[in-house]
């Protein structure tokens, strides 16, 4: 199975949808993984840009208590509002997980499973 597939199969199962196999769709059609309440799009690449990785730690770094920490992405001459919002997987979960999500649990089994 491809590399980006194997991505999407195991964060679609770590979020609660199920990955939609692209047979028969077009781009923008539907989403990656079907979900309840998202409509998620999963982007696999082998190295994530060093300024958004930056701009990560940096906002970890300066969390305080319970705070979540977010990278905020804005293109020049764009509306605000279209700023897109990055965050670990990590803290999501544990923010909009709900009651039945383990983030330990999730953790050491992606941990065994990791992708190249």
């Amino acid at each position: 199975m491809a590399l980006w597939k194997e991505a999407e199969r195991k964060i679609a199962k770590h979020i609660g949808g199920k990955r939609v196999p692209i047979t028969g769709r077009q781009r923008g059609d539907v989403p990656d993984v079907a979900h309840e309440w998202l409509s998620v799009e999963i982007k696999h690449r082998k190295k994530l840009p060093e300024w958004i990785k930056d701009g990560m730690t940096q906002a970890v770094a300066a969390q305080q208590g319970e705070q979540l920490p977010v990278l905020i992405l804005h293109q020049k001459y764009q509306p605000y509002l279209d700023s897109m919002i990055c965050m670990k997987l990590r803290d999501f979960l544990e923010w909009f997980g709900g009651d039945n999500v383990n983030v330990e649990d999730i953790a050491s089994e992606i941990e065994e499973e990791s992708i190249e």
